[in-house]
């Protein structure tokens, strides 16, 4: 039984190719990169003669197992501990919506499912979608229709969508949209129904779902059910 993780890894985007390449050899084949910026101020880059570095986030899902492989080797192999190379982590994963999804993002890792995350008494999740460029909205009308407020989304390049004809019996595309939505937890599984329903891979859009968990939020158009607050204000129907 292994816990599946989502890995973020932020890094010089130069070296892109060289983590990716790594990351491949590791057995971790699906990644989603985008280009990023870091936040260093003009006066720090001048003190020590630097230039602006773009930085590119690489996505990607991981069993625990592959972790500790995949984290020595950026150690010791990728130097990713010298200042300035970048920074992996990892966040659990609630769920994956579907087998043959599961099986495509675990391929060559050995994964045994287990039970959901660990993470039981948390209010929200955060879905992300996967998604062909140019369907958010067909994803976001089915997320909606299940009470789901807004998302917010990232353009991604996709490594490793060759693969998918063995697993779907379809082509992917390498243009991605990453769709990051937070919903009730309560609301997640028939939210991730729909958007697998309307917009997975029988359609156009060819979309992947899985969830995280969200331990606190701020900020939320999410209405707090409680004794005083009508179902009618929640958005949601009234049995």
């Amino acid at each position: 039984m292994s816990q599946l993780y989502m890995m973020f890894s932020i890094l010089d985007r130069n070296k892109a190719k060289k983590f990716l390449n790594f990351y491949q050899e590791s057995g971790i084949q699906v990644n989603l990169s985008t280009v990023t910026r870091g936040t260093a101020t003009s006066e720090v880059l001048d003190s020590f003669g630097l230039e602006s570095i773009e930085r590119i986030l690489i996505t990607s899902i991981v069993t625990g197992e592959n972790w500790k492989k995949v984290r020595r080797g950026l150690r010791e192999k990728m130097s990713i501990d010298v200042p300035g190379a970048g920074i992996a982590f990892i966040i659990p994963l609630s769920s994956i919506g579907g087998k043959k999804q599961l099986e495509f993002l675990t391929q060559n890792q050995n994964y045994v499912k287990g039970e959901e995350s660990t993470l039981k008494d948390t209010k929200y999740e955060l879905l992300i979608v996967i998604t062909n460029q140019g369907y958010t909205n067909l994803v976001m009308d089915a997320a909606r229709k299940e009470h789901a407020g807004g998302g917010t989304v990232i353009h991604a390049k996709g490594t490793g969508m060759e693969g998918a004809a063995r697993f779907f019996g379809v082509s992917l595309a390498s243009e991605k949209e990453m769709i990051f939505i937070v919903v009730r937890r309560e609301d997640k599984n028939n939210i991730m129904k729909a958007i697998m329903t309307e917009a997975g891979m029988e359609s156009k859009a060819k979309s992947i779902v899985f969830s995280l968990p969200v331990t606190s939020t701020c900020g939320m158009r999410l209405p707090e059910l409680s004794e005083e607050t009508p179902k009618e204000m929640t958005g949601e129907s009234i049995s």
